[in-house]
């Protein structure tokens, strides 16, 4: 793996494109087979590799000496394979699962058949280590020495990251419906993880990708774009919450709103911050899995200090409005993984304070506590598994409303799922109690007829 970083170093120094254009012939199948498993549509998988090894070349100079570069790469495939599908709607799966089928050079197994459509999915889930070590020993084909040296651990170390991370994706496709060895799994995976990349496909992307782009298309500029946008927002996610609730005043308003919510952090002493007692959101999801949502959020200032800021962990959205509960505009900024707000009236101890948000979340990226996932391409699935960084009991509701005509696959038994014109509406409604945690998820299908 020294010699990838050598190669691309000498790229980022001397604009050396015979190196660059070693490491596209290197690699280049292994990005096209991330990419083609993904969208099962072999013009958009060049154009996805294209788009891969030109973000490569834009970020030569940037990339650690510590990065395992095929799992850089197959990450950054994935990340455009998301933007790719944002775009544009895949045929339905039976068809794209038949034509798959007709491009490779010999029959799928039929635990490959199987794990196909999820292997990319259940990779993206694993630790940062254990997804390398399979991309090393089961995409790139190298021996138990070579891994660990990558990684570096000795040959013991890695054959036993290897062999849990094989458990890990064993236990994820089980889950998935599809029942395997860790043996089966891992010859599947070997034998056709990897496919030949068309033939000039590596010196067409060399030509393009040494000039960071410039020569590109505007669909593979915007390509670019979306999955930089993605892996920025990767790099930064931390542990979040999105929360829903109705509050009721003295006056009886209902306000609905949206809120994310900060992870808890140990302090000596209590931290000048405000703790949500009540949360509420209402959130509308799209065919292409974005997220418009809006919400109100009730907080108390339980230190003894009088508090004129807020901060919303939020890396992954983008607030719309904001604004305080008669109404007026609220000030916030843009500050590392989130924002700052600036009160309308300072809260002294003991106070409380409601402003409701309204957001714009990007799709499928909704990362650590809430997930919303393309597992095939006509379903997707949300999770959240969360601690709110609530010190006080809180009233939690949140309701989601499917896309129109979106058909229900299964949802947990503390949601409630109605019908409302013509949209499903899933609804949790609860208390949880002081640094509690809720955890749900459910699946849909989009019907063709939904855009």
């Amino acid at each position: 793996m020294n010699d990838d970083l050598t190669l691309l170093r000498e790229f980022a120094a001397a604009h050396s494109e015979a190196a660059f254009a070693t490491l596209v012939s290197r690699h280049v199948n292994l990005v096209y087979s991330v990419a083609l498993r993904q969208v099962r549509d072999p013009l958009m998988a060049e154009e996805i590799t294209q788009a891969v090894f030109i973000i490569l070349a834009r970020k030569a100079d940037s990339i650690s000496d510590k990065t395992i570069l095929p799992g850089w790469l197959c990450r950054t495939a994935r990340y455009a394979g998301t933007e790719a599908l944002r775009k544009q709607r895949r045929r339905q799966q039976r068809e794209q699962e038949a034509y798959m089928q007709s491009l490779l050079n010999e029959p799928e197994t039929e635990t490959w058949t199987h794990i196909a459509p999820l292997l990319d999915g259940a990779m993206e889930t694993l630790g940062r280590k254990d997804h390398d070590a399979l991309v090393l020993r089961f995409f790139e084909g190298k021996n138990f020495a070579e891994v660990g040296a990558a990684l570096g651990a000795n040959e013991d170390n890695a054959r036993m990251r290897v062999n849990r991370a094989l458990e890990k994706l064993r236990k994820i496709f089980t889950k998935r419906g599809v029942s395997s060895t860790t043996a089966i799994l891992a010859g599947a995976i070997s034998a056709n993880s990897v496919q030949a990349a068309p033939v000039g496909l590596a010196v067409k992307i060399s030509a393009v990708a040494v000039a960071k782009g410039a020569a590109a298309s505007t669909s593979t500029l915007t390509l670019i774009k979306g999955a930089l946008k993605i892996m920025a927002w990767t790099k930064m996610k931390t542990a979040v919450v999105v929360g829903v609730t109705v509050i009721l005043a003295a006056t009886s308003t209902t306000i609905v709103g949206i809120k994310l919510v900060r992870p808890h952090r140990a302090a000596a002493k209590p931290l000048a911050v405000l703790s949500p007692v009540m949360l509420n959101l209402t959130a509308d999801m799209e065919a292409n899995g974005a997220v418009h949502g809006v919400a109100t959020v009730v907080e108390t200032n339980s230190t003894d200090q009088t508090i004129l800021t807020d901060r919303i962990d939020n890396e992954e959205g983008n607030i719309i409005r904001l604004t305080d509960e008669s109404g007026q505009t609220m000030k916030y900024a843009r500050q590392g993984r989130g924002y700052l707000v600036t009160l309308n009236k300072p809260v002294p101890p003991g106070g409380t304070i409601s402003y409701t948000l309204e957001e714009e979340l990007a799709a499928g990226i909704l990362e650590s506590d809430g997930v919303i996932k393309a597992i095939a391409p006509d379903i997707r699935e949300f999770r959240m598994a969360s601690i709110p960084g609530n010190n006080f009991n809180m009233r939690y509701v949140e309701v989601w409303r499917l896309p129109a005509g979106a058909v229900l696959l299964g949802k947990p038994g503390g949601m409630e799922a109605t019908t409302n014109a013509g949209q499903i509406e899933l609804r949790f409604d609860g208390v949880i109690s002081s640094k509690g945690e809720v955890a749900f998820n459910f699946r849909y299908r989009l019907l063709p007829d939904v855009h």
